[in-house]
């Protein structure tokens, strides 16, 4: 492990409920792994599906996209920024993602111009692909603190 959730908060400005990754597991100049232990006891389960509790797939993309962050904005030149989605495209659900999975992200930034670019992301479950997607991100100023 390369992060715990406590080092990715100093990284990613997400906090509870809405900080979907757990640790940073793999990172280098251009990419970069990470996990969610899917607990069951995440608040979205009460309403998706109560009967069949299924993580929504826009909280996988988000997961992916939240790994993509730490690796954008642990560069020194981003550091401090915050990371914006710009489009998602060549999304894919391939499986569902349940109550005791552990998801396994995966990003590789494919291009950076300034302060916007794009990454292929994906998401795996005991090895089996669940989402895979294209996105599109841009880099904004870092966050005004509350005094």
């Amino acid at each position: 492990m390369i992060y715990d959730s406590k080092q990715i908060q100093a990284i990613i400005p997400h906090r509870d409920p809405f900080l979907l990754i757990d640790t940073i597991e793999t990172l280098d100049e251009m990419a970069v792994t990470g996990t969610k232990q899917v607990t069951g006891k995440e608040d979205w389960f009460r309403g998706h599906f109560p009967e069949e509790p299924v993580m929504p797939g826009v909280l996988i993309c988000e997961c992916i996209a939240q790994t993509g962050a730490v690796l954008l904005l642990s560069k020194p030149e981003y550091k401090g920024r915050i990371a914006y989605f710009g489009r998602m495209d060549k999304v894919r659900f391939r499986r569902k993602v349940v109550p005791g999975d552990t998801l396994m992200t995966e990003v590789e930034v494919l291009q950076i111009r300034g302060s916007a670019g794009r990454a292929r992301g994906k998401a795996f479950v005991g090895g089996e692909l669940a989402v895979s997607l294209e996105l599109t991100f841009a880099i904004g100023d870092a966050p005004e603190k509350e005094s």
